[in-house]
């Protein structure tokens, strides 16, 4: 008997079932999906793009860059002396302290521009419409913020400080020239602190 004889002669109600059960795996599909790829771009500690998340966001920047002349700059910054932090109060200390920064920056800058945590204790911020001034004032606004916080974890205050390279966005650019850029202007600003 051929197959799709007998699905001809099946009955209506039961192929509307199963047609409504396939639609349901399939929207259950597209919800998995969904939430993987949120997964995928978004840091498990912190509400706040990981860093493929804000490669993305940097490759859309660049684009408008090229194609508008829209400005934009990349701060990549290095909280200083986590690891001291994790050694010395726990791990959770460590990840209190992170999500503390997090608000930081993401208070610090406006709506329009992508705060993301890389990874470990690195961040980077990009700013939409901005010069290098601009992202200069930023960038030692924001170290002032992070050094200028009170941060307690269990009642023991921590001092926390973080160094701020900045890359200025060009055309021709690359996500990777962008973020090369910024991590040795980071590193620079370590080494003369």
């Amino acid at each position: 008997m051929n197959d799709d004889v007998s699905v001809t002669n099946e009955d209506p109600v039961a192929l509307w079932g199963e047609i409504s059960r396939l639609r349901a795996t399939v929207a259950r599909l597209e919800r998995q999906v969904s939430e993987l790829d949120r997964l995928a771009h978004q840091d498990p500690l912190v509400p706040l793009p990981n860093r493929r998340g804000f490669e993305r966001q940097l490759a859309s920047l660049i684009d408008r860059t090229e194609r508008y002349g829209d400005a934009g700059a990349l701060l990549f910054i290095d909280v200083d002396g986590l690891k001291m932090v994790n050694d010395s109060f726990g791990h959770e200390a460590g990840d209190a302290a992170l999500i503390h920064i997090a608000e930081l920056l993401t208070g610090g800058v406006r709506q329009s521009d992508t705060v993301a945590r890389f990874a470990g204790d690195e961040f980077a911020v990009l700013l939409e419409r901005v010069d290098l001034d601009q992202a200069t004032e930023t960038a030692a606004r924001l170290t002032d913020r992070i050094a200028g916080t009170s941060f307690t974890f269990e009642e023991q205050a921590i001092p926390l400080s973080a160094a701020i390279g900045i890359a200025e966005i060009r055309g021709g650019d690359t996500p990777e020239s962008v973020l090369a850029r910024a991590d040795q202007a980071m590193y620079a600003q370590k080494v003369a602190a």
